[in-house]
């Protein structure tokens, strides 16, 4: 998918078990009597210049050298994204040349057409790995052994497999994005007496309550993103899916064995338009139902901070849209809460990642792969984030260092022992369908379409 401004974050991860293999996932690594790692060891994030050097010596003198990045992650993550390179530059004398863009999943594509690829992208989506790897075999490089030892090291084989077409490894896994929260003020809640809910069912009768009580609608929504138009309307979809038909039904969806407009997929539609589209429920200070569809997704939240807004679904990294000055947490402005289930066995949890694919194999290249499926640059990148808005599922990331509150809340999410995590599924379907009819007919579904006529065009684009 194509997120405005902070895009591609989103999309992610196949269905993924609970339990120990989420502990596996997401646990940090310790030593395990508690004791810190020593000064420049790996893992070491005390100060933002604390990393192995030793770790890239094998690449040879790479001083002056350049790497050219190219993703859709821009301001304001940029900043924080380069600046986690910083040590990696002081160690190798590398040069990391960025360059994001809103227009990146149209544009990567035409690039490497052109024989104008980058150093490296990071790919918002699985789907495109595997777009690129079947379509332009020439263009892309495999992943180095060094790259390799690191993902096998801090990342599970379900990770890895995402990175993975046709039995090679290409790309390493990068920041990880826990989609099902709901945005909310809490003094606006404590004011009003209202509780978070616990469950779906609890979520629908607040909604009915504030609907009924208060003159301000429940629910903002946007799905407005430029040429990604309609992403964020399918983790709505995405995210019911998993409540209603469950992990394994939505992993039937996303990979074909049942058709898209199989019934129990209709159903989900239909439950997540009791929100979505009555007019009664949504837009809070935007507009009616149809305003969601032009209302855009980075701004679409904003209503809470007005009072003009209760509930505002969106993921963990929407924590860095708030304007400047909001203070997010507990007590502050807004916080979120996990989007709830009337499930009692599980907690699904709907997810997304970035991963890192090279277009070259110069030295300087795969040692920035390396550094980047490193347990120092997750911690790095933590450290370098104090706005918050990111987690990652390497698991020599110290949460302790994840520099917020919302941090420290999406990060235990992804963690619970009862969370089932589920990789966004439009970014596992074909191209034309995950980033195209399922974006198109969410417009049209909240523009006036029916949910049958959409989901039975989507099911005839399905590529044979």
């Amino acid at each position: 998918m194509t997120r405005t401004t902070t895009t591609a974050r989103r999309r992610g991860l196949a269905v993924l078990a609970g339990g120990a293999s989420l502990a596996l996932l997401l646990t940090a690594c310790s030593d395990p009597d508690g004791d810190a790692p020593s000064e420049g060891e790996s893992g070491d994030a005390t100060s933002s210049s604390s990393i192995d050097c030793a770790a890239y010596e094998e690449f040879g003198d790479l001083e002056g050298t350049t790497v050219n990045i190219y993703t859709s992650i821009v301001e304001p993550e940029q900043a924080t994204q380069e600046a986690s390179y910083d040590p990696f530059e002081e160690c190798t004398g590398v040069t990391v040349a960025y360059e994001g863009s809103r227009e990146f999943e149209a544009q990567l594509l035409v690039r490497i057409q052109a024989g104008n690829a980058p150093d490296i992208a990071y790919l918002p989506q699985p789907g495109l790995l595997n777009t690129i790897v079947n379509d332009y075999p020439d263009a892309i490089v495999p992943a180095p052994d060094a790259t390799v030892a690191n993902v096998d090291e801090f990342f599970s084989e379900t990770w890895k497999g995402y990175g993975t077409v046709n039995d090679t490894f290409y790309a390493a896994p990068l920041g990880a994005n826990a989609k099902s929260f709901v945005w909310y003020s809490p003094s606006m809640f404590a004011d009003a007496g209202y509780e978070v809910p616990e469950t779906w069912s609890d979520l629908l009768t607040l909604t009915e309550t504030i609907a009924a009580e208060q003159e301000t609608l429940p629910w903002c929504a946007g799905v407005e993103s430029g040429d990604a138009t309609g992403w964020p309307g399918t983790d709505w979809i995405e995210d019911v899916v998993l409540r209603t038909a469950g992990p394994d039904v939505y992993e039937q969806w996303y990979t074909h064995e049942i058709p898209f407009n199989d019934p129990q997929i209709v159903e989900a539609w239909d439950a997540t338009g009791e929100i979505l589209k009555n007019p009664e429920y949504v837009n809070a200070g935007l507009g009616g139902v149809d305003s969601i569809a032009t209302s855009p997704w980075t701004d679409a939240g904003f209503p809470i901070l007005d009072g003009n807004c209760w509930l505002h679904r969106a993921a963990n990294f929407y924590q860095t849209q708030w304007p400047s000055g909001t203070e997010v947490g507990s007590e502050g402005d807004v916080f979120a809460f996990y989007l709830p289930t009337d499930q009692t066995d599980i907690k699904p949890v709907l997810g997304g990642g970035e991963f890192v694919a090279a277009f070259a194999d110069r030295p300087e290249v795969q040692a920035f792969q390396t550094y980047l499926a490193s347990a120092d640059w997750a911690n790095q990148k933590a450290l370098a984030t104090p706005e918050g808005g990111w987690v990652s599922a390497n698991t020599g990331l110290d949460p302790a260092n994840l520099q917020t509150e919302f941090d420290q809340l999406a990060w235990e999410t992804l963690a619970d022992e009862d969370a089932v995590i589920a990789f966004d599924g439009s970014d596992l379907m074909p191209g034309e369908v995950g980033a195209g009819t399922f974006w198109t007919g969410i417009v049209n579904w909240l523009t006036g379409s029916d949910t049958q006529e959409v989901v039975d065009q989507i099911e005839d684009s399905w590529p044979q």
